[in-house]
């Protein structure tokens, strides 16, 4: 129960929460919102989803502001991007306005397990669209399930907001090059799996990426975006094969906010030396500070940071977003939704 969780101790992880929603599609339409108490799904052995990952899903976060009120992040954005993410992968498309509604609800009848303000923790939004059609060939599904369910979370990293050290390897690919990078589907995280854990092992927080056709431009990493600074200027790369982060638009509009250039465009492995600050950025983490890259192919490191503290500007950045989140400062770009 909400009442026995120690908020500022949560880590990124699932605590069990009362309710989630769903909805079928089914007959060429999608059906109404069902509220179920089970966190357990009953599927066919021949699901499309366990044999062909026709499946795609989205991360968002609701925060208990500093006026009390509750505040999601971000939710047209999100939706939208489920939709593409079900048109790349030949899927229906949940309309947005039944996909704000289902968020809205799972948030309401859970609302017990929102964290409080200060806590450093929120609520983790998880929504996942999913095939459901028994099959043995290799087609799409005609049924499908959309579940939402919420959990409450802490800090992505341990450490909070500090930088920490990245890697860098040709070894792997994480997506093709007109393959799925651009999509939020589970396939391409199975697919960075290993070299996730590799770079674990090897003491890194996530390896980054280079483009799959040429090797020489800097992609990203399993589990969010690059961006650099370079003076005055917010610099992430341009790619095909980059999921669209959320974040990274936000942030993106906040450096100009500030004052900044935004650069979008290849970054060349090279150019790394000649940058200032660097970072990773998504939903879970808002910004991880790099504190170096680490080339292992070519045993070459590109440091950003001496003592382990974030970048002047990655810390402006990080605070004014938050700010937001948590009504400490004006929503000007109507990036939030209240819960009534």
């Amino acid at each position: 129960m909400s009442e026995n969780i120690d908020w500022s101790s949560l880590g990124f992880g699932y605590v069990p929460t009362e309710f989630n929603v769903r909805c079928t599609y089914s007959n060429g339409e999608w059906g109404e919102l069902r509220v179920m108490e089970d966190p357990t799904i009953n599927l066919h052995i021949s699901a499309a989803v366990l044999h062909y990952a026709q499946e795609c899903f989205e991360g968002l976060k609701a925060f208990r502001g500093v006026d009390g009120k509750v505040r999601i992040f971000r939710i047209e954005e999100n939706g939208k991007r489920l939709q593409d993410s079900c048109r790349g992968i030949k899927m229906p498309e949940l309309p947005l306005d039944k996909f704000q509604e289902a968020i809205l609800k799972v948030v309401k009848l859970n609302e017990k397990f929102i964290p409080p303000y200060g806590s450093g923790a929120s609520l983790y939004i998880r929504p996942v669209l999913f095939g459901t059609t028994p099959l043995v060939g290799v087609k799409p599904a005609t049924e499908f399930e959309f579940v939402v369910f919420v959990t409450p979370v802490g800090p992505y990293f341990k450490g909070g907001f500090q930088a920490t050290p990245f890697m860098l390897s040709r070894k792997y690919d994480r997506a093709a090059p007109l393959g799925t990078g651009s999509l939020k589907v589970g396939g391409n995280y199975a697919a960075g799996m290993t070299a996730t854990v590799d770079s674990h092992d090897l003491g890194y927080s996530a390896v980054f990426y280079l483009d799959p056709k040429e090797k020489k431009y800097i992609d990203e990493c399993g589990a969010a975006n690059f961006f650099a600074i370079k003076g005055n200027s917010y610099i992430t790369p341009k790619s095909s094969s980059i999921l669209p982060s959320i974040t990274n638009k936000s942030l993106s509009i906040l450096a100009e906010d500030l004052g900044m250039t935004v650069e979008r465009r290849p970054i060349a492995v090279e150019e790394l030396s000649t940058f200032d600050e660097a970072g990773a950025c998504g939903t879970a983490a808002v910004i991880s500070p790099v504190s170096k890259i680490v080339d292992i192919d070519n045993n070459h490191i590109y440091e950003f940071s001496k003592d382990g503290k974030p970048g002047e500007k990655c810390t402006a950045l990080y605070n004014k977003l938050r700010a937001i989140q948590h009504g400490e400062e004006e929503d000007t770009h109507g990036w939030i939704t209240f819960l009534d």
